[in-house]
């Protein structure tokens, strides 16, 4: 909460796959608990890379969090689940539907500090719904970058393989994966396969 007005806010920390987001948010939520504030972590149900009671990052940090649905009503079972914590995070917002929006809006206003994490882009390239909402709502935003692992620039976008090959530009937008689906790249490495031969976006 805001010393002055005592409000709650949101923070967004967004960015490619493999730039660090879900570690930041579990760095934030470690001095969090430093400072004695009660945290309550939450994640969606479809993801279950790292158990599915748990956040964890690519680095093999973990935060015990509660699953919920991220789809219809289901992400107003976070506010249902609270009991008086400080602090609300979400990791993986962008496996969320809109519903998130009015959520983080809900614990804001009650005074809350809300941390939200996501990758804010689909496999395509494109806005991935519901971070370009949180981020225009948000008081607080960062967007980190990886590592393209084609050329070593800064990397903001998420290459997804299929069979070794880039993804055709039609396959469903939530495919959940790691290092054995997906890459970090650039703008100018990112590829999209289409009818014929990958192409760049």
């Amino acid at each position: 909460m805001h010393e002055i007005t005592q409000s709650g806010f949101v923070e967004v920390i967004t960015g490619s796959m493999f730039s660090g987001k879900t570690e930041e948010l579990l760095r934030r939520l470690r001095r969090a608990r430093i400072a004695g504030q009660s945290v309550a972590v939450f994640t969606p149900a479809l993801d279950d890379r790292y158990g599915t009671t748990t956040i964890g990052s690519h680095a093999g940090r973990e935060w015990d969090a509660a699953v919920i649905d991220p789809e219809g009503d289901g992400p107003w079972a976070i506010t249902e689940r609270l009991n008086g914590e400080e602090v609300v995070a979400v990791d993986e917002a962008n496996f969320f539907d809109e519903t998130l929006v009015d959520v983080c809006e809900t614990l804001a206003a009650d005074g809350r500090r809300v941390i939200v994490s996501g990758t804010d882009q689909t496999f395509r390239g494109e806005p991935f719904h519901p971070l370009p909402e949180l981020v225009a709502l948000a008081e607080y935003v960062d967007k980190l970058r990886a590592i393209c692992a084609e050329c070593g620039e800064p990397a903001t976008r998420n290459q997804r393989f299929v069979d070794g090959e880039p993804a055709h530009v039609d396959d469903p937008t939530i495919v959940v994966g790691a290092e054995e689906r997906y890459e970090a790249r650039c703008r100018n490495c990112h590829r999209l396969r289409t009818d014929g031969e990958p192409t760049g976006t």
